[in-house]
């Protein structure tokens, strides 16, 4: 009897040192269920970079300038970048409705075009009734009168300066013209060439190579510029004077 306690109680031992050598390797731990445990589970916290508050400036001074662009206003651009700003080293005169009259340009552009490609369409699919000839007379019309009107408009708007580059002591400027296209025409011109602009045609200052140029003497700061721009209208003498 005594032998067979022995071994029971030797047996017992090697199985619990057995099963506690399985749960270390195992990694089992009763207090990870949760049960037991009465530590508080740590909280996660999500820590954002700094980098991000930056980016988020910088998409909203973008916005901020796109929408600036978009909007009709008078007075030149100030949301330029630094690689345009020593593009542009060297201007001494803003057109202040320069934008505005390339926005223009461009609608007025869009409906000749609409109006050339779509017009004869629209009136020969939606006047069924009419007679061939009236439908060929309708869309001519409207056909010229789009013509016209974007035809005037540049009329209007071509002497307009956009842009003045110049430098002190140079016998010569450089100006950007917009074409028909609405696309920026870059001109030197002498002060040589400048002459009195003869002509009755509204928002003319001066008349080089036989071209009329417009600036907006008020958005014209450098006087000695505009004085060579603005020339005087010369005295024609007659010749009985001295007599």
């Amino acid at each position: 009897m005594a032998r067979s306690g022995l071994l029971l109680r030797l047996l017992r031992s090697q199985t619990n040192q057995l099963s506690s050598s399985r749960n270390f390797h195992s990694g089992y731990n009763p207090l990870q269920r949760g049960i037991f445990s009465s530590t508080p589970a740590a909280k996660p916290s999500f820590k954002i970079p700094s980098y991000l508050s930056v980016s988020q400036r910088q998409w909203a001074s973008h916005a901020t300038a796109r929408d600036d662009d978009n909007k009709i206003s008078i007075g030149p651009n100030r949301g330029r970048d630094d690689g345009e700003d020593e593009k542009d080293t060297g201007i001494v005169y803003y057109g202040p409705i320069s934008s505005t009259i390339k926005k223009v340009k461009l609608l007025s552009l869009s409906t000749c075009c609409l109006s050339v490609s779509l017009g004869p369409v629209i009136t020969f699919m939606t006047s069924p009734h009419l007679n061939v000839i009236l439908k060929g007379a309708v869309a001519s019309t409207v056909i010229f009168f789009s013509a016209s009107t974007t035809a005037a408009l540049h009329w209007f708007v071509s002497p307009y300066i956009h842009k003045l580059r110049w430098q002190p002591g140079s016998d010569s400027f450089n100006v950007e013209m917009l074409s028909w296209l609405a696309t920026h025409l870059p001109e030197t011109i002498r002060f040589s060439d400048i002459r009195h602009a003869e002509t009755k045609r509204p928002f003319v200052s001066f008349e080089a190579n036989g071209k009329y140029y417009y600036v907006d003497a008020e958005r014209c700061h450098n006087k000695a510029l505009l004085a060579k721009l603005t020339p005087k209208k010369p005295n024609h003498e007659s010749a009985f004077k001295n007599l």
